[in-house]
C-alpha cells in the first residue's frame, strides 16, 4: 500500500506533511498529527476535530513564524507532481476561486471584502490535478490566498494593471509555481470564465501549455479565411457537425436533465487587446472555438450552451467531444470547495490573525481532496477486485464488515465504500447514483466513532 493511498489518516498525513520544510522536527511532527486527527474528525470547530492536547499543539503550530501557507502545502504538493508525472493519459489542472467568509470573527486582521463587500473574509484559488481518464482526484498542485483590495473610486486603467494585488493576477500567480509536463505528457488547464482573458491565454501560449475555457468575452478574433468577427456569433454560425446526450448538473441557472447537444468548431486567431487590461505581449494567440448548443430544450428552461476556447488542435468532432469532456470535468473542483466548507468547516475557524487562519485553511483544504479521493476510490474501475486493506486502515474494514455484514470478513474497496456509503444514508438500490463524497463523509464520521470505541475497548482488555 502506498502511504498517500491510505484514506484512514495514518499513511495519509505522514506522506502529505511528514516533509514540511518547518526546520524543525517538532513542528513536522505536529502537522502530520494533527492532519491524521482532522482526517477522523472532518467536519466541525478545531476543538471538534482535535482532542485537548491535540488543539493546544495545533494553536501553537498555527502561530509559529517557522509556519507558512506555502511550507504547509509543500509536501501535498510535491506528492501530488509524483502522480501527475505517473499519469500516462491527460491530466487536468482546474483552477477555480472561492470566497472563505470570516466575517462572524470577531477581531478578524487584514481580511478584505467578499460577497457585495460587506463580509470580511480571504480568496482561496486552486488548482486541483485530476487524472482525466479515471475522473480521479490527485491533489492540488497549488493554492493562494488573496486579500481583495478595496479599489479607489475613479482609479485608471493604467494603475489598476500594474497593482500588484490585483485579483486578476491570482491565475498566472498560481499557475507559475506549476511545473511544465514531462515529454509526452499531455496536462491541460481548464477554467471557467473567471479565467477568460487574453492575459492568461497569451501565458499559456508563451509556456508551451495546453487549455480549455469557456469564454466570457465576446472578443473580436481573425477567421480561417483572414475576416475579421465576433468570436460568440462566429462560434454560433459554425454548422453542427455531431450530436450527444450529455447530462446536466443541476445549479442556479439549470435544471438537473438529460440534454441533446449539437457542437460545431472552428479556428481562430485572438490578436491582442488594444487596451491593455493586463500584462502580456502583443502577440496573437491562435486558438479554436468548441460552440455547444442544446437542441430543443425543455419548456421554460434556457438552453445550455458552452463556447469554449482550446489551443488544443480541433480538426474532428471527436477532438471537438473530447475538449467538451475536458470541460465538463470543471465541476470537480467545486465539489472541492463544497468538501472544504460543508466537510471541513473551513469557515468555522476562530483565530483571528490571517496567518493562522491561511496554515488552518491549508490543512482543511489537503484533507477534503481525501474526501474526494475516497468518493473516487468508490468509483475506481478496480474496485471491486481491490482489497479494500490496500487502501484503508485494517481496524476500519474489519469494524464495518462486522457492522454490515454481522461477521468480520475481507472487503474489496467496493464493498467498503458501498458499506460506508450506506452508513451515510445512501440506499444502494439499482436506481441510485453512485454515493457522492458527502454520504461517504457522513458514513466516515459514524464509522469513525466505532472504531475510537473498538480501540477504548482493546486497550481497557490489555490492561
Amino acid at each position: 500500500m502506498e502511504a498517500g493511498d491510505d484514506c484512514s489518516g495514518r499513511g495519509f498525513a505522514e506522506a502529505h506533511f511528514g516533509g514540511c520544510p518547518f526546520g524543525d522536527q517538532r513542528l513536522t511532527r505536529r502537522a502530520v498529527l494533527s492532519a491524521a486527527a482532522v482526517l477522523r474528525h472532518p467536519g466541525g470547530t478545531l476543538p471538534h476535530k482535535l482532542g485537548p492536547n491535540e488543539l493546544f499543539g495545533f494553536y501553537r503550530l498555527a502561530n509559529n513564524p517557522k509556519v507558512t501557507h506555502a511550507k504547509m502545502l509543500q509536501c501535498h504538493r510535491e506528492q501530488t507532481l509524483v502522480q501527475m508525472r505517473g499519469v500516462e493519459g491527460v491530466v487536468l489542472l482546474i483552477s477555480d476561486t472561492t470566497e472563505v467568509d470570516f466575517t462572524s470573527l470577531q477581531s478578524p486582521q487584514d481580511l478584505g471584502p467578499i460577497g457585495n463587500g460587506s463580509g470580511r473574509g480571504l480568496l482561496c484559488h486552486n488548482v486541483l490535478a485530476v487524472d482525466y481518464a479515471r475522473r480521479e482526484v490527485l491533489g492540488l498542485a497549488n493554492q493562494l490566498t488573496h486579500k481583495r483590495r478595496e479599489v479607489p473610486k475613479g482609479e485608471g486603467q493604467k494603475t489598476k494593471r500594474e497593482d500588484p494585488q490585483r485579483e486578476s493576477r491570482l491565475w498566472k500567480r498560481a499557475l507559475a509555481d506549476v511545473p511544465s509536463p514531462p515529454p509526452g505528457r499531455l496536462w491541460v488547464h481548464v477554467c471557467d470564465r473567471g479565467g477568460d482573458a487574453f492575459e492568461n491565454l497569451a501565458f499559456w501560449e508563451e509556456r508551451g501549455e495546453k487549455y480549455v475555457i469557456r469564454s466570457k468575452s465576446d472578443r473580436k478574433v481573425m477567421a480561417a479565411d483572414g475576416s475579421e468577427r465576433r468570436l460568440h456569433a462566429y462560434a454560433r454560425q459554425q454548422p453542427r457537425v455531431a450530436r450527444r446526450t450529455i447530462a446536466v448538473s443541476e445549479n442556479h441557472a439549470q435544471h438537473r436533465r438529460e440534454a441533446t447537444v449539437a457542437i460545431g468548431f472552428a479556428k481562430v486567431t485572438l490578436p491582442p487587446p488594444q487596451n491593455k487590461r493586463g500584462e502580456h505581449s502583443r502577440r496573437p494567440v491562435q486558438s479554436w472555438v468548441v460552440h455547444v448548443l442544446e437542441i430543443d430544450p425543455p419548456a421554460g428552461q434556457t438552453a445550455l450552451e458552452w463556447i469554449l476556447l482550446s489551443n488544443v488542435p480541433v480538426q474532428t468532432s471527436d477532438h471537438a467531444w473530447e475538449r467538451v469532456e475536458w470541460y465538463r470535468c470543471r465541476p470537480i473542483v467545486e465539489e472541492l470547495h463544497k468538501a472544504m466548507k460543508s466537510g471541513c468547516g473551513i469557515e468555522e475557524i476562530q483565530f483571528t490573525t490571517r496567518k493562522a487562519l491561511e496554515i488552518t485553511l491549508a490543512l482543511l483544504s489537503v484533507v477534503a481532496t481525501r474526501l474526494l479521493r475516497l468518493r473516487d476510490l468508490s468509483r475506481d474501475a478496480k474496485a471491486k477486485d481491490r482489497a479494500a486493506v490496500e487502501v484503508i486502515d485494517p481496524i476500519y474494514v474489519e469494524v464495518l464488515s462486522i457492522m454490515r455484514f454481522k461477521q468480520k470478513r475481507a472487503l474489496t474497496t467496493h464493498e467498503f465504500c458501498m458499506a460506508l456509503a450506506r452508513l451515510g444514508g445512501h440506499l444502494n438500490r439499482a436506481c441510485d447514483k453512485p454515493p457522492g463524497w458527502l454520504v461517504l463523509w457522513r458514513g466516515w464520521t459514524k464509522l469513525q466513532a466505532m472504531v475510537e470505541a473498538v480501540e477504548a475497548d482493546r486497550r481497557v482488555r490489555c490492561v
